[in-house]
């Protein structure tokens, strides 16, 4: 993440939480900021619950998506996996059913919370990631720095998603300033029109 302009007032927004808060916490320690975490699935609700989390860590038991309303949520393959997806990735049993939760799009979760923009969105959620992105860029969304993990190795989701991904968000002003070693993460910086190439990169 660019830490420039990160500060205890900043909206910090963390999509998708799983049973690995390290960066969140790391967040909290390092700028004081409030992480607004986002999760519906039962395995990451249950492990938050069951941790000593600081009150800045705050988890809203919805998950963020293209609309307002519930979602299917595909369990993994094994039960102790917290990465339940919208995308069917595994052929599903009558065991193994999907589980219903909330959705909203991040439009109504700004609103909800009293939000005029973020200043930080980390989005890891297996696969909805790009409905999202078209979401973020069709309203307008105002986010200054997205840092976002793609999915493109699942099972009905090819590398031409991420790449379209990708030039939706360059075509909204969004500028890659980090690619992890893997590829699949990625990091843009919002570049307002007019602001010099070298914004995206400082």
């Amino acid at each position: 993440m660019c830490p420039e302009g990160i500060g205890k007032d900043s909206v910090v927004y963390s999509v998708g939480v799983g049973t690995d808060v390290t960066f969140d916490l790391a967040l909290i320690a390092r700028f004081g900021v409030t992480v607004h975490a986002f999760d519906p699935t039962p395995v990451s609700v249950a492990w938050v619950r069951a941790q000593a989390l600081p009150p800045a860590f705050r988890l809203h038991e919805i998950g963020v998506a293209e609309f307002d309303g519930a979602r299917a949520f595909y369990p993994p393959r094994t039960a102790d996996s917290s990465h339940f997806s919208p995308i069917q990735r595994f052929r599903q049993t009558s065991a193994t059913p999907p589980v219903q939760a909330p959705v909203r799009r991040l439009r109504t979760i700004l609103r909800d919370l009293g939000h005029t923009g973020i200043d930080l969105l980390k989005m890891d959620i297996e696969g909805g990631e790009y409905a999202v992105i078209e979401n973020i860029v069709r309203d307008e969304v105002p986010v200054r720095q997205l840092l976002v993990e793609f999915h493109h190795g699942y099972p009905r989701l090819p590398l031409a998603r991420t790449i379209e991904a990708v030039r939706r968000l360059r075509g909204a002003g969004y500028r890659i300033f980090h690619i992890s070693d893997r590829t699949y993460e990625m990091s843009f910086l919002h570049r307002p029109p007019g602001t010099p190439e070298s914004y995206a990169r400082r």
